[in-house]
């Protein structure tokens, strides 16, 4: 794309900001919040698209719900049922200059198309000296899906943290799931963007105008007794144990990572060092999660005391008891501060 189209589309995604910017603040589900992401970046810029399976009637979450009526057949486009066909035509698209979102459905279809992403996507920047840029944005929901088994149930986030030439974002709010949304479409290089597969009719407040930045951590509650770091869905549980846990005078310093990669290093490690102890909590398998990093980076950095709190290392059940044995509950969580809290 030559510059002056490409300064033409950044005027015009300006002119649609300040638009926004006088919009109310809205009670949206995560999913109405992600529709009107897309919605704005696509009336902003012209070069955002959309392709994956189901997403001209909506997406099986109603996550493009009304879109393709709004923007027709060429902009959100309807795909076959092959995985390395959409990843590999949406890395195609990014090359010649446009910027498609590629939806996956959940993260367990991705795999499917993972050489088009760890292969292509990820290290065409740095293979080609930056003469070739890959700005799409993967959608690949994620996380335990209740009563669907090991094979749409899986948190594979860490995979992906650990792939160089990849931004890997985990909203857990209808507020980040818009702003997070909209920051990974403008960001230039290819984004893991993993939402949860069952946060989707959660509702909260949703103000347009409000920026979000990729690799900055949001803290949800202040406290110096403890840091406790999660993201996505996991955050429900920690937010019950917090409370828990403050009427028993420990008051946790709870941030939310919201972005993997780059995460926010500066925020978690000046409350480590404030606090001398830190949690790390997500709902994916804890043997190489991504709590690692986080964990080992503070004791390295700080000489806090650190845990961990994740699944146990066996596949998602279907029936009830053996699902909520892969999941991390709030007294779970609650025990694990007080045990970090006890060491000396």
């Amino acid at each position: 794309m030559d510059l002056n189209t490409d300064t033409a589309a950044r005027a015009d995604a300006a002119g649609t900001a300040r638009t926004h910017a006088t919009e109310s603040m809205q009670q949206l589900s995560y999913a109405e919040a992600a529709v009107l992401a897309v919605q704005h970046e696509m009336e902003a810029d012209p070069r955002v698209v959309v392709l994956g399976e189901d997403v001209g009637r909506g997406g099986i979450f109603g996550q493009y719900k009304g879109l393709q009526q709004r923007f027709g057949v060429d902009r959100v486009i309807d795909t076959p049922i092959s995985e390395a066909a959409i990843m590999g035509a949406g890395v195609g698209m990014a090359l010649a200059g446009l910027r498609p979102v590629v939806e996956m459905r959940v993260v367990d279809f991705a795999l499917c198309g993972m050489d088009e992403l760890v292969n292509q996507a990820a290290k065409n920047r740095f293979m080609f000296g930056g003469q070739g840029r890959v700005p799409l944005v993967a959608r690949m929901p994620g996380g335990i899906w209740d009563a669907s088994a090991a094979q749409h149930s899986q948190s594979l986030e860490a995979w992906f943290a650990h792939l160089p030439g990849v931004v890997v974002v985990c909203p857990s709010s209808p507020q980040d799931n818009y702003g997070l949304l909209r920051a990974a479409l403008r960001s230039g290089d290819p984004v893991v963007y993993i939402e949860h597969k069952t946060l989707w009719n959660t509702k909260g407040p949703v103000d347009p105008a409000r920026d979000a930045v990729l690799g900055r951590a949001a803290r949800l509650r202040e406290g110096r007794s403890l840091t406790m770091v999660s993201w996505s869905r996991q955050l429900q549980a920690c937010a019950e144990a917090c409370e828990q846990l403050a009427s028993e005078g420990i008051e946790v310093d709870l941030i939310d990572l919201r972005t993997l990669w780059p995460w926010d290093r500066e925020t978690v490690l000046a409350s480590c060092a404030a606090s001398g102890r830190l949690l790390v909590v997500h709902e994916a398998v804890q043997a190489a999660g991504f709590g690692a990093e986080i964990a080992a980076t503070a004791a390295e950095v700080t000489g806090c005391r650190v845990a961990r709190l994740g699944a146990p290392r066996i596949p998602v059940g279907y029936s009830p008891v053996l699902e909520a044995a892969s999941r991390v509950s709030a007294a779970q969580v609650a025990q694990s501060a007080r045990e970090l809290m006890a060491r000396r």
